[in-house]
């Protein structure tokens, strides 16, 4: 995947209490490795999230919290284009989809519900016809940093 595929990627952690956002280079996204790497060197009293919006197709959501990680993938077919997708989906221990797949959203969908955004709510954010950017504003605004992630990206 091209550095120029990545809409944007970030990190979002909570510091004391409050949401702070910084961009990641792209080129950790090269790599999930790479990505959950970046990620571990923020501070957090939650964990750290990490949001790639690829492509206008898809996104991915990271979470890391001490030794764990955990991944969300908006688009499962995405995987069959797109490194960074069949990267997480190894994570996952997803198979490949079916050519006639439809465009689920897989992995950890639980990732951010203890920050008040529940499972359910997430699946029914992953519209495959929205532009990733916007549902992870969308996301972003429901977990309470969404102005800061504007300022960012926006």
């Amino acid at each position: 995947m091209a550095d120029d595929d990545v809409d944007f990627a970030v990190a979002a952690y909570r510091d004391q209490g409050v949401w702070q956002v910084a961009e990641l280079k792209t080129g950790v996204t090269q790599d999930v490795g790479d990505l959950v790497e970046a990620l571990r060197r923020f501070p957090s009293d939650v964990g750290v999230l990490g949001m790639v919006a690829v492509d206008e197709e898809f996104f991915v959501l990271v979470r890391v919290s001490g030794p764990y990680t955990r991944f969300m993938l908006s688009d499962v077919t995405a995987v069959t284009d797109y490194d960074l997708a069949a990267d997480v989906a190894d994570q996952l221990d997803l198979a490949d989809p079916a050519p006639d797949a439809d465009a689920d959203p897989a992995g950890d969908l639980d990732i951010v519900s203890d920050l008040g955004l529940s499972g359910s709510e997430l699946d029914l954010l992953c519209d495959p016809d929205a532009y990733p950017d916007e549902t992870l504003l969308e996301i972003a605004e429901r977990l309470g940093f969404g102005d800061e992630l504007n300022a960012l990206v926006g």
